[in-house]
């Protein structure tokens, strides 16, 4: 597998971003920014990461692994790629949001040295594009949650 910086039409990878993000207007509205690092094995994606300039930390803004490939390692790699880029460029911390009933996601971004920061009231509603009725592990889907971790140089 290898992880590199992606320089190719975004388009190509709007199916992994709307398997990260249930809101295709949303997608639409950040497909464009940041930089993403992509996944590929044999030449096929399996993965990406975006990050975009945030509010005082740098954010870890859209990411998906292909559903076969879950649990092989490859998201893991993707953060620490990402972690060690932004350390790199000067970022001390780093955010990500995810739904609160997605409790894979949280318990992947902890894995990953995230803490809880906040949450988000009612972020996830038909007025931000999302469809209403959406259920995660049996809980709607109404608040976001996020994460951080700092970009100290001797974090493991």
């Amino acid at each position: 597998m290898v992880i590199r910086w992606w320089d190719g039409d975004r388009e190509v990878l709007r199916g992994l971003f709307l398997e990260a993000d249930d809101s295709a207007a949303e997608v639409d509205r950040y497909l464009g920014s940041g930089d993403i690092l992509v996944a590929e094995d044999n030449g096929l994606v399996v993965g990406h990461l975006q990050v975009v300039d945030g509010d005082g930390a740098v954010e870890l803004k859209s990411m998906a692994v292909l559903a076969e490939r879950r649990g092989t390692g490859v998201g893991r790699a993707l953060v620490e790629a990402a972690v060690e880029h932004c350390r790199r460029g000067g970022a001390s911390r780093m955010v990500v949001s995810t739904a609160t009933a997605d409790v894979g996601n949280l318990r992947f971004y902890q894995r990953q040295g995230f803490r809880m920061l906040r949450v988000e009231r009612d972020a996830f509603t038909s007025a931000s594009g999302y469809p209403d009725g959406i259920v995660i592990d049996g809980i709607p889907l109404r608040d976001r949650i996020w994460l951080d971790r700092e970009l100290v140089a001797d974090e493991s």
